[in-house]
């Protein structure tokens, strides 16, 4: 089992940055490659950003890709979700999920995942 934990989300104005952290127990980190979804308010889940077990490569939703940065460290068992000039439509909750079958990177696929966070709320005001 991985154990997953959000934090960093909460209310920003438009154009603001946010942080996300996604950090992971029980299993060794690095084995898993991670991704990062969205909820927006009813809306389905859709893909946001994952990265590969590593770190080196990287893939976006285009309606994140330049404003967004997923990234890792292993020492950490952390996972980063860096989001600068938000929008009122970014408005979500988002999810971190973990892959051990690294297929995660480019399918953006949720069904990939085999472990998910609780998720935490990023609201964006106009």
């Amino acid at each position: 089992q991985v154990q997953l934990v959000e934090t960093g989300g909460g209310l920003v104005q438009a154009g603001g940055s946010l942080r996300l952290s996604c950090t992971a127990s029980g299993r060794t980190f690095s084995n898993y490659a991670m991704g990062w979804f969205r909820q927006p308010p009813a809306k389905e889940r859709e893909f946001v950003a994952a990265v590969t077990r590593s770190g080196g490569i990287t893939y976006y939703a285009d309606s994140v890709k330049g404003r967004f940065t997923i990234s890792r460290d292993n020492a950490k068992n952390t996972a980063y979700l860096l989001m600068n000039s938000l929008k009122p439509e970014d408005t979500a909750v988002y999810y971190c999920a973990a892959d051990y079958n690294s297929r995660l990177v480019p399918s953006s696929r949720s069904s990939f995942c085999d472990y998910w966070g609780q998720g935490t709320q990023v609201s964006v005001s106009s």
